[in-house]
């Protein structure tokens, strides 16, 4: 096929190209079209970076295997644990929630409504279970499967009580907050490793096709040598909680939980955590040292920042620039671009959106066909797709552990906020050995905070 002008937009290029259509296979499984100007890269004299069957590659059909029942509990009932929740039913049939855990029972009885409503499950009162150690009473209900989508500071104690109980987890990202959480993580991953139990995290890329399909153009040379890039998840102001005269410190910092970095890990690590995790994911780098900074403008509540911007410096030497904000009024971005000695991939939105590789030209010589994704598979939802991939590690008895792979990503997001914090560089040694503790000193629910303690930093003065 004749490569296209540099000059000519990708818009045109897709309306005046007959594009030659290739199945990716996809571990087996579904099978999405792709795009593609070369007759494939090993006769384009690729190089690859690792050896195909030496890096995993995830088996997504549209619904996972039949096989042996499979009992879940959901520990965190709010909106990502109710929509996790769902989408664990939606993966497979002979799946089922028997036990539900939450700070506030609202939160439960809410999902059990839709639960009953929805997919005909009943949920009894006492499957319903409240309180900060609700998640110990869900993990020993019988369940086989915990879904934990509790806010990120509490997720490292409820994954090592899910695997000292020899319970498959789906752990939501972040898995962690600080140095301490990321320890834990990394010490129950082996454990859950060892006991050949099935992890997986909220990494929904590693479950999106065309990242699946990026990922092995990217290993097998595609872009050549990973020389550096650039992430962005720029958008909007998130969502706050205005405090109620009726609730008490810990129950409003709960519900506001997203605003609080010792809950959610600023937002540079709950979202951001995806613009990291792929270009981390994709060439195999992991950070050596970061340099950022940030501020707060115009966040409403809470005592995080509500932007970031962060020089990484990778093991291979090459330099990652990320760039998050929640600001309404401002431009949003949310994308990925991975620059290679031989070309470039870039991947386009939160979920969905333009998935190519360009040449160093500028040509567009490869890219994911959504449309044909969505043509060939009737499960495109990579929220569905990672509990698809989950059920059918379980039931085949090939499981996976995520976890200490999340843990690289979690760490980075946690090197580059706390480098913003303090204005001073971090590096991936200090930090992973560092003492720093985000546990508030009084955690009761009937309890006073000391809310004296939750002030924004302020790089620079040597306070966080």
């Amino acid at each position: 096929m004749k490569k296209e002008s540099k000059n000519l937009s990708r818009r045109s290029f897709l309306k005046s190209s007959a594009l030659a259509g290739t199945i990716g296979v996809i571990g087996g499984g579904a099978t999405g079209l792709l795009s593609s100007c070369s007759s494939g890269n090993k006769k384009s004299g690729n190089i690859p970076l690792r050896e195909p069957g030496s890096y995993y590659i995830p088996d997504l059909p549209d619904l996972a295997d039949d096989g042996k029942e499979l009992k879940a509990g959901v520990i965190g009932c709010g909106g990502r644990g109710s929509g996790a929740a769902m989408d664990f039913l939606n993966s497979a049939n002979g799946v089922t929630i028997i036990a539900l855990g939450d700070v506030f029972e609202e939160r439960i009885n809410t999902l059990a409504d839709s639960l009953k409503a929805e997919k005909n499950i009943d949920i009894p009162s006492d499957m319903r279970f409240v309180g900060l150690d609700a998640y110990k009473q869900v993990i020993d209900s019988g369940v086989d499967v915990v879904i934990d989508c509790t806010p990120p500071f509490f997720r490292p104690s409820h994954f090592e009580y899910a695997i000292e109980k020899n319970k498959h987890c789906f752990i939501e990202k972040p898995m962690c907050v600080d140095a301490v959480g990321y320890r834990k993580i990394v010490a129950t991953a082996k454990q859950a490793k060892a006991k050949n139990l099935t992890v997986v995290t909220g990494t929904i890329r590693h479950h999106q096709r065309s990242y699946v399909e990026s990922y092995k153009q990217i290993m097998d040379g595609a872009i050549g040598e990973i020389t550096g890039g650039v992430v962005y998840y720029n958008v909007g102001q998130l969502w706050y909680r205005e405090r109620q005269p009726e609730w008490n410190d810990l129950e409003y910092m709960l519900k506001d939980w997203v605003n609080w970095r010792w809950l959610s890990g600023d937002h540079i690590v709950e979202q951001h955590f995806h613009s990291l995790d792929a270009y981390i994911w994709l060439t195999g780098l992991k950070p050596v040292s970061a340099l950022g900074f940030g501020s707060r403008h115009r966040r409403v509540t809470g005592d995080q920042f509500d932007n970031f911007s962060t020089d990484f410096v990778m093991d291979n030497g090459a330099h990652l620039h990320s760039m998050c904000r929640q600001i309404n009024g401002c431009t949003n971005n949310v994308s990925n671009f991975i620059q290679g000695t031989k070309g470039s991939w870039t991947g386009k939105g939160a979920v969905g959106g333009e998935v190519f590789i360009k040449d160093l030209a500028g040509n567009v010589v490869w890219e994911f066909d959504e449309e044909a994704d969505k043509a060939n598979n009737k499960q495109t939802n990579p929220f569905v797709l990672e509990h698809v991939n989950m059920v059918n590690c379980i039931r085949k008895n090939t499981p996976i552990e995520q976890a200490s792979e999340a843990a690289v990503t979690n760490m980075a997001a946690i090197m580059a906020r706390e480098s913003a914090y303090t204005g001073l560089e971090t590096t991936w040694e200090g930090m992973t050995a560092s003492s720093l503790d985000y546990t508030p000193a009084d955690l009761s629910l009937t309890g006073k905070m000391d809310m004296s303690a939750f002030v924004t930093p302020i790089p620079g003065t040597g306070k966080k």
